[in-house]
């Protein structure tokens, strides 16, 4: 009896501790992609008993056939933001992989009492009132002639109609072009992690085009994880994503 009492109170124990562990992550794509970048990421993390929403943006991955005119930076942001509510989420951990750090810091901006943490993976970080153009260091005027533009999405040059599914799309420009209107003293309230990822044989940290926001987090004294990978550390080094991801709940 004695035995059968101390198993089940170690039970108790061990569902109270999990339960604890569990957190929330809702991981935004970046341009061109889809939730379906992230499918990996997000068993992986299931299996470690977190749970994991992955919203797939307007106008692409699975939603693409939604695109129409209209669909811009404060689109996206909303899409995340009703993933959110009413999905009746608290305790975010609302991570933003390249475009998608735009969203995450509109999302973040807008229902800042759902969101434990901020993780920007290799991501952009704009300014206040600055649109990804101008945040990459492009001069808005001009952007449009740096795309393959046809109406109003950017095709994206390394995909071709007969690419097997899933695939990435054209994506909204005019996401591209929207400035954020959003306060950074606002969202620098919360833990925030910028992950950079870099690669030796491209020429190492100073070469890599998210060199700027990495340099830019570091200034506003963010933590910072390093990992040497490519832009899509989902893709090529998994494990220890999901590793680093873990470590930050």
């Amino acid at each position: 009896m004695r035995h059968h009492t101390l198993f089940t109170l170690l039970l108790i124990l061990f569902t109270f501790t999990v339960s604890y562990a569990q957190s929330t992550y809702v991981i935004v794509h970046g341009a061109w992609g889809g939730a379906w970048q992230f499918k990996n990421t997000a068993e992986q993390l299931q299996q470690n008993g977190q749970i994991v929403y992955r919203p797939t943006m307007t106008g692409l991955g699975e939603r693409h056939h939604l695109y129409k005119n209209e669909v811009n930076l404060t689109t996206h942001i909303t899409d995340v933001v009703n993933t959110i509510l009413f999905e009746n989420l608290n305790d975010v951990i609302l991570v933003g992989h390249s475009y998608g750090g735009m969203v995450v810091t509109g999302v973040a901006d807008s229902i800042p009492e759902r969101i434990k943490k901020v993780i920007y993976l290799d991501a952009i970080v704009p300014d206040e009132r600055q649109s990804a153009v101008q945040a990459l260091g492009m001069d808005e005027s001009t952007a449009g002639n740096s795309f393959d533009v046809k109406d109003g999405v950017v095709v994206p040059a390394w995909v071709k109609d007969t690419t097997k599914t899933p695939r990435d799309v054209p994506h909204p420009i005019k996401t591209f072009m929207q400035p954020l209107n959003y306060s950074a003293e606002k969202l620098s309230k919360r833990p925030i992690t910028y992950i950079f990822t870099y690669e030796n044989n491209k020429g190492g940290k100073e070469k890599d085009q998210f060199y700027s926001f990495y340099e830019k987090a570091k200034k506003r004294n963010w933590k910072i994880v390093e990992l040497e990978a490519s832009h899509n550390p989902q893709i090529d080094k998994l494990n220890e994503l999901v590793a680093i991801l873990l470590e930050e709940k």
